[in-house]
């Protein structure tokens, strides 16, 4: 606070006061402007002008489009001839043999109703593709000569792709891509296809109303057991998956929490006398939580091999750190009353501990360890991708794929749904262990009762 002396003369008081309030003037111009430098400083340095200029608006727009979508591959092998048709282009989404959706008509000539009048016909030797407003492009693969096109038009489109080995159409219905050796139309639909059942399953394409008619009559373990072993979308691989990952958060933290509870004491004036242990404990504590989880991630993943129990390792290392710093923190700060109260009573030191200071810092202890959990549950996910395990592994396989971008949507719905449900859990149990559960309803008065009357 600044004060003025009142014996000073009236001018170098009020000279005094101008030359403070400038001062404090210039100071709240100064953080504004040095936070104005900065940032145009970053503007410039991280080159936020090129930004949108290196932007792939149109990879961006496949790539959402991918996470609600599915496409579905219509291939001829040019050198056999032999067309397959298969969703995501996967053998494990393939069609059986001789067998199409209806816009795909199998023949000698393989005709493929993309609606809107965009049709692609795979023929002998030529494939066409006729676009409304434009013409009918034809393409003729050879191993020898490359792919030879004729256009209707010298000029070609932006969204026609065309040299020597390749030709590539893209549309608003499709997609064709013409090669030496194969030929492909694919096609987007909107949905999740074979999320339920794949094809080869007697289930596949049967309403809700079907299957629980199916379900009735004793094929419900079948129906569930189809859906279970789903070899498109995993979905027991995924279970075991989220199992792992929560199972990482929970021993990581509860791991730490039991490691830094006792090393706390020590870090802990009113607990231990001797100056050296408290500052090694200390520097200990800081030395864990100083270095990143990721990065005591990849040193123990060298060290022990990926898996789930690394990660694990890594969040317990990491938090045995912030735990012991919390935990010291909360032990400083007990009544010292309470602990001569039982000590009093004859207790020895366990017993001092155990009724005298756990019981006074076990609400900050829940209450931490139970954030953490929470936390640290978002963390195995990105830990697990690099010790490889979790759901963490399966979606960074599915977006190196770089094609099965609804199976990355579903992967990120998973967690985010297992992050909400980590944090009602310890919520609740938050309220129940510390709050000791929900309050109790208050028992409603009876209208008809009488007010007691005092004599």
């Amino acid at each position: 606070m600044t004060t003025f002396a009142t014996d000073r003369p009236h001018g170098a008081l009020k000279a005094g006061a101008d030359r403070l309030f400038a001062r404090k003037r210039i100071i709240s111009l100064a953080l504004p402007g040095l936070v104005l430098v900065y940032l145009t400083y970053v503007f410039f340095a991280f080159d936020m002008p090129g930004l949108a200029g290196r932007a792939n608006w149109e990879n961006g727009r496949t790539l959402i489009s991918d996470s609600f979508s599915y496409k579905t591959h219509v291939t001829r092998d040019n050198r056999t001839g032999a067309v397959s048709v298969a969703i995501e282009g996967e053998r494990k989404g393939a069609y059986p043999e001789g067998q199409a959706p209806d816009w795909v008509t199998l023949g000698d000539t393989t005709v493929i109703d993309l609606e809107g009048g965009h049709v692609v016909r795979f023929g002998p030797e030529t494939v066409e593709y006729d676009i409304p407003g434009y013409g009918t492009v034809r393409a003729t693969p050879s191993r020898s000569t490359g792919v030879q096109a004729e256009l209707p038009s010298n000029a070609v489109p932006e969204w026609i792709s065309l040299s020597r080995n390749r030709l590539a159409i893209t549309t608003d219905a499709g997609r064709l891509t013409v090669t030496r050796n194969r030929a492909e139309v694919f096609r987007y639909f909107t949905g999740w296809e074979l999320f339920w059942f794949t094809l080869d399953s007697p289930y596949h394409g049967k309403s809700f109303a079907q299957l629980a008619g199916l379900a009735a009559s004793g094929q419900a373990g079948a129906i569930f057991n189809d859906f279970w072993t789903n070899k498109m979308w995993r979905h027991q691989d995924v279970a075991w998956a989220i199992f792992e990952t929560i199972l990482m958060a929970f021993l990581g933290t509860f791991g730490a929490a039991l490691i830094a509870l006792p090393l706390a004491f020590v870090a802990t004036r009113n607990f231990n006398p001797v100056r050296s242990a408290r500052f090694m404990a200390r520097r200990v504590f800081d030395f864990l939580r100083g270095v990143d989880g990721l990065i005591w991630t990849v040193v123990l993943a060298r060290a022990f091999g990926p898996g789930p129990l690394t990660g694990a390792l890594a969040i317990l290392v990491t938090d045995t750190g912030t735990f012991g710093k919390i935990f010291s923190e909360a032990l400083e700060n007990v009544d010292q009353k309470q602990i001569e109260g039982v000590q009093s009573t004859g207790a020895n030191a366990p017993q001092k501990y155990r009724f005298g200071v756990i019981p006074q810092i076990t609400p900050v202890l829940l209450s931490q360890v139970l954030y953490f959990l929470e936390s640290n549950t978002r963390s195995a996910t990105v830990i697990g991708a690099i010790t490889g395990g979790g759901i963490g592994l399966l979606l960074t396989q599915a977006i190196i794929t770089q094609k099965d971008w609804e199976e990355v949507a579903y992967y990120i719905v998973l967690v985010i749904l297992m992050v909400m449900l980590m944090d009602w859990f310890s919520g609740w149990l938050r309220r129940r262990l510390i709050q000791g559960g929900p309050p109790k309803a208050r028992k409603p008065r009876d209208p008809q009762a009488k007010p007691l009357m005092l004599p």
